[in-house]
């Protein structure tokens, strides 16, 4: 038989199958590395557990003297955000008998304060507040969620018989006011033109939130520069909003100027002729404060500078001509964005036309300040040149 015969067959080798010593060594393997990952997890869990027990003893042997204050503070720390209900007393203790007056306003006056963590807090004592306690709980509810970059921040309040107080996060820098209008060189204070726009625009965005982006379009009623406050970076965040609807929840058109406890040159025309309240009687108001912002001077100031007229007259009528230095506050000199500058005077005589619907939207208002949307030539607003309605003042 020849070689051709045969046919050589060739397979893949086949490995020895493993021993039995080889897999329980594997077995005992896996079931240390499964304790090893259980000792982990229950230590860590553990490790947990002890760091917030810890924590929590520390809050409450640190706050012997303010009573319960600590631990719920504490609580809200670890909580989803809902705001903490203090007593009467934690306040007045928080405040030293609400020594230090950080300002007022329509809603009442504001006081400093320190909880028992040492965090710094602005507590403000509610002034005409006539509802019950379940309703006020229901709005500071709707206050609380209300979050945005540039909204202050409500940590808690106080309903106790009488007493209804709010606590918010502390601004250090405090309000838009005591640098536009701090009298001479003297207060040290000075915003360059950068942080003014930042903080326009800042504003701009949060007053937007409230009308556009809530679920409910809330409608502030007093934007002014002493309702817009600074954090140490100068971002700035509008305060007392919601407040409005605690004086009367039922229907802002018939709210009378007292009763609104509104600021002289900021209130849109419509209050006083007793037509309804919407957002767009905040677009006016922000107007006026973007103008103020600009130009370093009360809207409603009267100099032998502007020709004895209302400053905010005067400030139409300078635009007009091109004037447009003229307008800007003279500590800025030469240090600004003419285009910026232009572009927020623009917007500013925008937002106080006298026919609501003349007014943009506050979201546009901030589109045109970023410049993504044309701002126009603004027409005359009659309300400002005309002027009876302020006669009231």
């Amino acid at each position: 038989m020849t070689s051709s015969s045969y046919i050589k067959v060739c397979g893949p080798v086949v490995p020895n199958p493993p021993s039995s010593l080889e897999r329980e060594c594997k077995k005992k393997v896996w079931k240390m590395k499964a304790w090893i990952l259980v000792l982990v997890v229950v230590a860590s869990l553990l490790g947990l557990t002890a760091v917030e027990g810890g924590l929590w003893w520390w809050f409450c042997r640190k706050s012997h003297s303010f009573g319960s204050l600590s631990a719920q503070y504490a609580l809200y720390e670890y909580a989803s955000g809902a705001p903490v209900q203090f007593s009467y007393k934690e306040l007045e203790r928080s405040t030293k008998k609400f020594k230090e007056k950080l300002g007022a306003g329509g809603f009442g006056a504001v006081y400093k304060g320190i909880l028992a963590n040492r965090t710094v807090v602005a507590v403000k004592r509610l002034e005409g507040i006539e509802q019950g306690e379940k309703q006020f709980k229901m709005e500071v509810a709707t206050i609380s969620s209300t979050h945005h970059l540039n909204l202050v921040r409500l940590i808690g309040f106080c309903s106790e018989g009488r007493h209804r107080l709010l606590v918010y996060e502390f601004m250090k820098n405090g309000s838009l006011d005591d640098y536009l209008f701090a009298p001479g060189e003297q207060s040290g204070k000075f915003l360059s033109w950068e942080n003014r726009f930042k903080i326009a625009l800042g504003t701009a965005r949060g007053i937007t939130y409230l009308h556009e982006e809530c679920r409910d379009c809330i409608v502030h009623c007093d934007i002014k520069p002493e309702n817009i406050l600074l954090d140490e970076s100068y971002n700035s965040k509008v305060s007392d909003f919601g407040l409005a609807k605690l004086l009367n929840p039922k229907d802002l058109r018939y709210l009378s100027l007292t009763s609104v406890r509104g600021t002289r040159g900021y209130l849109a025309p419509e209050w006083l002729a007793n037509l309804p309240i919407t957002s767009k009687s905040d677009v006016y108001s922000y107007g006026m404060v973007l103008l103020e912002t600009v130009s370093g001077r009360r809207n409603f100031e009267v100099s032998e500078e502007t020709d004895r007229k209302k400053f905010s007259i005067w400030a139409f009528e300078e635009f007009e001509k091109g004037n447009i230095k003229g307008i800007l506050d003279k500590k800025l000199a030469d240090y600004v964005d003419m285009d910026q500058v232009t572009r927020a005077i623009q917007v500013s005589f925008w937002c106080i036309q006298e026919q609501p619907s003349h007014r943009p939207m506050m979201g546009k208002v901030v589109q045109m300040l970023e410049g993504i949307r044309e701002t126009g030539k603004p027409p005359c607003p009659r309300a400002i040149i005309e002027g009876p309605v302020w006669n009231q003042f």
